[in-house]
């Protein structure tokens, strides 16, 4: 090796880090941090799309589940799986579908119901709430993605033309599927759209001729159901009876409900009227509603065609694991009764699909954490960029697969827990909605639902509490990154936006022709002239402010600590002798050190502020800072100040006596 090849190396593998740095954090700006993600509102030149299309991307999820529901149906209710299918329809038609129409309403840009909750609660509290649901919500996204390649993994292996080395290699297939999404996100997700609508039409046309050649096989064969009715009056002493275990198992279909949440947070991709404003998407909310609508009448009659052909057609043993109707039952029928060409369409129409219903579950994710994390400031600087998200999300999706074997059955559970959990919050906010509008027939009914939901839901935690563990796992880890990043972004400036009302700017001007600003901190509850006299004077005297300058003082209102930024908006004021500046913000250190740099900024001077120490205990004092936005003033607002600005020269100077 020469000396030049010495020399040179060692800047080449430092660029190498650098370059993959770059490309990782492609998109890393203030805006990506406002950003609510692929799926999320479109900008202002882009027109939208027709609700039909729109109703094609969320039914990637929603419809894609026919690849396994008519199984997991047949496993939790056996013959009964028709009658649970019906008190399935029931709840989506009568409960989940007038709850979302009401959430589309009520939060038309897209957030969803956890945007409807986050309302009802202030203070720590609401973030806390909104923290748990966002666990519960990356439950349903992660494991549609996990269940969703499982199964389409089952689809490849069931297929007679598949290469025998692929049988029993479900768990590895699942893996490069996930692998393979995961790419398509770390290239960039492009406009999906189009993609879904091919898909949806494709899956649906061959879904409809799978079912329609099993109704004229029943038809035909009319033994069917007569075998199915005798086996039902031996299994069981009376309608009445058969009636009641479909609304016991019913809870364990629930996963066939699984679109409603992404059917409303794609809501802003829909075009709406000329005439809708940011307030006021008539056209939009309008057609949402067409589309959920349409979605749920489809799924529904779809629902309960497949849940009858599959029950009727396929022997119950092939249903359970192992089995060769297990998590591919239409699959099942469309190779059994149109042939092995028919059928290895029909796998690959529904392999394609549930590749894209995760495809959908990694943009909800992306949606997600864009939308609320960063607002807490509860989310790492990188989060902001796509590819990093992408990959944590790929890691854990390969951790559930290897967890749960790429087992479709064994994931139904946490799946199914997901939706509900998003149900039920979604049916809580409506009921809460219809009651502050005093709509009190709505309000009974949404109670109603409420109560239904969380029935569904206790009874299948109770039943399979996998759903809860994985739940848990995702509000733990959520709850811990989230405050460790609020803790570590505590000393940022944390103002958006820094502005002074007429009066303000007169008593800055005036103040700054004599020379550098003068601010002194003071607390807001101070109200009489001999308080501030006393306060100037001590202030003068330990601090050591040159005698004859104007001081202003400077005086912060805290709203709710909770928030991480808010726009800052000072006020000027002349009362009890004194000149006054007045601000309202989540914390006061910070919130200073915003109002001075901005000072500074308008000025050209570098101001200078006065403090007091502070008696108490140093480390209760940051606690106070963390939860409650004041604690020990000074420091804090000095080492915002030092992070802030690098330059000496032109930070503003803190002084306390």
């Amino acid at each position: 090796m020469t000396g030049t090849e010495i020399q040179h190396r060692p800047q080449h593998d430092e660029a190498r880090p650098r370059r993959w740095r770059a490309w990782l954090l492609e998109g890393l700006s203030e805006q990506t941090a406002r950003h609510p993600g692929p799926h999320g509102t479109p900008p202002v030149e882009h027109e939208g799309h027709r609700w039909w299309r729109v109703m094609c991307l969320t039914g990637v999820d929603y419809f894609s589940t026919l690849g396994y529901q008519p199984g997991i149906a047949a496993l939790a209710a056996g013959l009964l799986s028709p009658l649970a299918t019906l008190v399935l329809i029931a709840l989506t038609l009568l409960g989940a579908l007038p709850v979302y129409r009401r959430v589309a309403k009520e939060s038309p840009h897209g957030e969803g119901s956890i945007a409807m909750l986050e309302r009802l609660l202030p203070w720590w509290a609401g973030k806390l709430f909104v923290l748990v649901l966002l666990g519960f919500a990356a439950t349903d996204f992660m494991i549609t993605m996990t269940l969703s390649a499982a199964d389409a993994s089952a689809h490849v292996v069931e297929n007679p033309f598949a290469p025998h080395w692929l049988h029993g290699e479900n768990v590895w297939i699942t893996l490069a599927l996930l692998v393979a999404l995961g790419a398509v996100f770390l290239k960039g997700f492009r406009e999906a759209i189009g993609v879904a609508v091919v898909l949806v039409g494709a899956y649906l046309s061959l879904n409809l001729v799978v079912i329609v050649a099993a109704a004229w096989q029943v038809i035909t064969e009319p033994t069917h159901i007569g075998d199915w009715t005798h086996a039902l009056g031996a299994g069981h002493s009376s309608p009445l009876a058969m009636i009641g275990v479909a609304l016991l198992v019913f809870p364990k279909l629930a996963l066939g409900m699984s679109g409603f949440e992404t059917g409303v947070a794609v809501m802003p991709q829909i075009r709406g009227d000329a005439d809708d404003t940011y307030e006021k998407p008539a056209g939009r909310i309008r057609d949402t509603r067409k589309l959920l609508t349409t979605a749920a009448l489809i799924m529904s009659c779809l629902l309960l065609l497949s849940s009858l052909a599959t029950t009727l057609l396929i022997p119950q043993k092939e249903f359970e694991s192992g089995g060769s109707a297990n998590g591919r039952a239409l699959a099942y029928l469309a190779h059994a009764q149109l042939g092995e060409a028919f059928g290895t369409a029909y796998d690959v129409s529904t392999i394609a699909i549930l590749w894209f219903a995760g495809a959908s579950a990694m943009a909800g994710l992306l949606n997600l954490v864009p939308r609320y994390l960063p607002r807490y400031g509860m989310a790492p600087e990188w989060t902001r960029a796509v590819r990093p998200l992408v990959l944590v999300f790929l890691a854990i999706a390969v951790f559930i697969t290897l967890w749960f074997h790429a087992d479709v059955d064994e994931q139904s559970g946490a799946y199914a827990t997901g939706v509900l959990v998003l149900m039920l919050s979604a049916s809580f906010a409506s009921t809460v909605a219809a009651r502050h509008t005093r709509h009190r027939f709505a309000t009974y009914g949404f109670a109603a639902i409420t109560a239904v939901m969380a029935y569904t839901l206790v009874t299948n935690v109770v039943e399979r509490p996998d759903g809860i563990k994985i739940a848990s796992l995702f509000i733990l880890g959520i709850l811990l990154t989230s405050f460790a990043s609020r803790v570590h972004r505590a000393f940022e400036l944390r103002a958006a936006d820094v502005t002074f009302d007429d009066t303000a700017v007169r008593l800055i001007d005036e103040a700054a022709r004599k020379g550098p600003l003068r601010i002194i901190a003071n607390d807001p509850d101070e109200h009489t002239a001999a308080e501030y006299r006393r306060k100037e004077y001590s202030q003068r005297e330990e601090t050591h402010i040159p005698s004859g300058r104007p001081v202003l003082f400077l005086e912060v209102f805290l709203q709710d600590s909770s928030d991480f930024s808010a726009d800052l908006t000072v006020h000027g004021e002349e009362a009890h002798g004194v000149r006054k500046l007045r601000v309202v913000g989540p914390v006061v250190p910070n919130t200073i050190a915003a109002v001075l740099m901005e000072l500074r900024d308008r000025t050209g001077q570098v101001p200078h502020a006065y403090f007091h120490w502070t008696e108490g205990h140093p480390i209760g004092h940051l606690l106070r800072f963390l939860v409650f936005g004041d604690g020990e003033v000074a420091p804090v607002t000095r080492e915002v100040l030092r992070r802030a600005e690098p330059d000496t020269g032109r930070r503003p100077r803190v002084h306390v006596g």
